[in-house]
């Protein structure tokens, strides 16, 4: 039987979202701004690449934007492509044209 993923954590001391998964942590760095959250940089260990990582984390941090009603400053280029391929994200993204209430 397979062992289910750990959970995704906020680690605010490191301003990022955290996994760790067979003793590899992957995360998206963050940064808060007032009504909105950046997406700076996503890093997902070459050990777990190709497992669907990064695109849980994507979608996690992205859910977590929707449920603060935060907009998203995408300055990943994981998030942003992340993003492109799912427009149900595209209302919270500055960069699809979202702004600042």
């Amino acid at each position: 039987m397979a062992i289910p993923p750990s959970p995704i954590t906020l680690n605010e001391s490191t301003r990022r979202f955290e996994q760790v998964v067979d003793g590899h942590t992957a995360y998206v760095e963050f940064e808060r701004l007032p009504g909105a959250i950046a997406y700076t940089h996503t890093i997902v260990p070459k050990a777990l690449g190709g497992r669907g990582v990064g695109s849980a984390l994507a979608r996690h941090v992205l859910d977590h934007a929707l449920e603060q009603g935060l907009k998203v400053r995408p300055d990943c280029s994981f998030i942003q492509a992340y993003i492109d391929r799912h427009p149900a994200y595209q209302a919270i993204s500055l960069a699809h044209g979202a702004h600042l209430e």
